[in-house]
């Protein structure tokens, strides 16, 4: 009877379908198993696990035992054995994250994680102290992460982000230089000595063609001389300015010298043609502003969320300080262009020019395996980092604003920056793309705030990068 019983189920063995067995190191088991590491939620778009995580931070690295906070992440998942790309927006992720793939996940078909920087809400701290605020203290909250998570990922890192997430990506490289094994630093901004800013007015003097200039010198100054009929509208909106910059009348005036960076920065050359000229009517004036620049975000509602990238540019990251010539006599605030004016009053604070110095020098010269792409008509590109000539490398899009990607370089440069990307993350020269459904394209840019907010004046910090 025993032999017959082994036979049959030697032969159901055969005939059965296998049942995988569940596996003690299950990718879910083990990312609860790390300490301070919470698993919010989980979707499984096909191809993929995405995970909504939290990561239990100190509030001061230098002082763990002074309280602590939640840290926001997500964890797109596809293999144990792909690289993974980390992610860091520099500002906040979405209220609701959804599962999508930077540039240079796609091109590594690579794992994500994609980081929300300390004190955006609700990474922030209860009660915060913003002095712990600072490049060092969020570099060590990735820093942490990357430790935590290479107990389940031992293929190589790529840090990425774009603009403020890549200025984000190299001062994480600056203070932990083996936590990734290379760096893709999109339109990332560079004010490494804040008081000189003329590469700014350069800029603006010789972008496009004098005719697109005037025409934007001359939207501005329109706009200053009607302000007796236009404040009133936006007086009239029903947002407050007293918690920062004071009155209607001073918000009106800062998103006014915004609108020749915010053009560029999101508009192309051929958009010059729909710049409004003299002879427009308030009407026009008014929306042409507001669809490219937005009125709406230097009030107290649209600046609040963006409270800790203010301070970081008015205490450490330096902010663009324009000369604005042509506006000389129709300006009324004249120290207005700066980051403490979009901030209230008690977080207000003194420029420390030591970190950017630093980090600039160090990207100069002891860096490594490092790339940055920039757009040629972004206003963010008038000062950017100088790499090192430690397998690093910088680009320039044609003709590209601050939406600048490998994409868009020319194809020589295009094909030169993938393989070198590839070679640092040790995959195939030539990838092999999976038959899966793509998930949507992660800018890792702040969109274009047309009405209720300004993403020029996000990133900025004069009002602001």
């Amino acid at each position: 009877m025993r032999r017959l019983l082994v036979v049959l189920g030697s032969v159901l063995a055969l005939l059965l379908p296998a049942v995988p067995a569940v596996a003690a190191d299950d990718l879910l088991d083990r990312l609860r198993a790390i300490p301070g590491l919470t698993v919010v939620s989980e979707t499984q778009p096909t191809g993929y696990r995405f995970f909504v995580l939290t990561y239990r931070q100190p509030a001061d690295h230098k002082h763990p035992g002074r309280g602590s906070y939640e840290q926001r992440l997500t964890l797109l998942h596809r293999s144990l054995d792909a690289p993974v790309v980390l992610s860091t927006s520099g500002y906040g992720l979405a209220a609701n994250p959804q599962p999508g793939r930077t540039e240079p996940t796609r091109l590594l078909d690579a794992n994500q994680v994609s980081v929300e920087h300390r004190f955006f809400t609700p990474s922030r701290p209860a009660p915060a102290d913003w002095d712990d605020l600072t490049i060092w203290q969020e570099a060590t909250d990735e820093h942490r992460i990357v430790s935590a998570l290479k107990t389940i990922y031992s293929a190589k890192w790529i840090q990425t982000g774009g603009s403020k997430g890549g200025m984000t990506s190299v001062y994480h490289r600056r203070f932990y230089p083996g936590d990734v094994d290379g760096v893709v630093a999109y339109v990332a901004p560079n004010d490494a000595i804040n008081d000189l800013d003329g590469a700014y007015d350069r800029f603006f003097a010789t972008v496009g063609d004098q005719a697109c200039r005037s025409a934007l010198d001359g939207v501005q100054r329109e706009a200053l001389k009607r302000r007796a009929r236009l404040v009133p509208r936006l007086e009239a909106s029903g947002y407050t300015f007293t918690r920062t910059l004071g009155t209607a009348d001073r918000a009106f005036e800062m998103t006014v010298l915004d609108t020749a960076w915010a053009f560029w920065q999101y508009r192309l050359a051929a958009d010059c043609a729909t710049v409004p000229p003299a002879t427009a009517t308030d009407d026009e004036l008014f929306t042409w502003i507001d669809d490219v620049t937005g009125f709406s975000f230097y009030t107290d509602q649209g600046l609040e969320p963006y409270w800790p990238y203010f301070y970081q540019a008015a205490n450490q990251l330096g902010w663009p300080s324009l000369k604005f010539a042509h506006l000389r006599d129709l300006r009324r605030y004249p120290g207005l262009y700066t980051a403490n004016s979009s901030l209230p009053a008690e977080l207000r604070s003194r420029h420390n020019p030591f970190p950017m110095i630093d980090v600039d020098l160090w990207v100069r010269t002891a860096s490594k395996r490092m790339m940055f792409v920039y757009g040629e008509n972004d206003p963010w590109g008038a000062e950017r980092f100088t790499p090192s000539r430690h397998d690093s490398a910088l680009y320039v899009a044609p003709g590209a604003n601050h939406g600048a990607s490998i994409a868009r370089l020319t194809p020589e440069n295009a094909a030169e920056a993938t393989a070198t990307l590839r070679r640092w993350a040790g995959v195939p020269a030539v990838s092999t793309l999976r038959a899966v459904p793509e998930l949507p394209f992660e800018s890792m840019i702040e969109p274009p705030r047309q009405s209720p907010a300004s993403a020029s004046a996000i990133e900025r910090g004069a009002g602001t990068s």
